[in-house]
């Protein structure tokens, strides 16, 4: 075992960067609010969603060229105490420094995070919180429970609910200019 995954075990209040950095590779933790949080496997079906929004997100973003997408897991640095892997990201032209050799350093220009019964609360509050206060311009929640999208975009530094679409239905991108997502293709 790890040192880091024994003082996990012995539950060591706040954890750090540092801290995450030595657990093994494909450890299945998130660094939140400076706690280690176990985030276990998706679902098959949280899977199928992610991989077909994703793939139509990617698609779109490769033939017009503005930018890149890229998908759990995959770090994204925000500070010292807050680490993630949300299940896809947007990343434009205009800031792909931000991609480091092992890490996303800085908010993506957009995020989406598909909620699982481990990890809804996080992505609904603490993430929401962080995702706003470091400046991702466009998150979307999916929750493949009730097939429902809502996306929220930053306006004056605080997330309003732009759009919500249950079941049925088109959502459009601010962030990514042109990008329509019909509902039903992803559930």
């Amino acid at each position: 075992m790890s040192a880091i995954l024994a003082e996990l075990a012995a539950g060591r209040e706040r954890y750090t960067y540092e801290d995450y950095c030595r657990l093994p590779e494909g450890a299945p933790y998130q660094l939140i609010g400076g706690k280690l949080v176990m985030t276990p496997s998706p679902t098959p079906y949280h899977q199928m969603v992610s991989m077909k929004l994703e793939l139509q997100m990617a698609t779109y973003v490769l033939e017009k060229k503005l930018g890149i997408v890229l998908y759990a897991p995959l770090d994204v640095y925000l500070d010292e105490t807050e680490t993630y892997q949300p299940d896809i990201i947007f990343i434009s032209n205009e800031r792909l420094d931000i991609i480091e050799e092992k890490c996303i350093k800085g908010a993506p220009d957009l995020v989406v995070e598909i909620l699982s019964p481990n990890t809804g609360y996080y992505d609904l509050r603490s993430k929401y919180k962080v995702y706003e206060k470091k400046g991702v311009q466009e998150y979307w929640i999916v929750d493949p429970q009730v097939k429902s999208i809502q996306i929220f975009y930053l306006q004056e530094g605080k997330f309003v609910l732009d759009q919500e679409v249950e079941e049925q239905g088109v959502v459009k991108s601010r962030v990514i200019p042109g990008l329509e997502v019909r509902v039903e293709s992803i559930f």
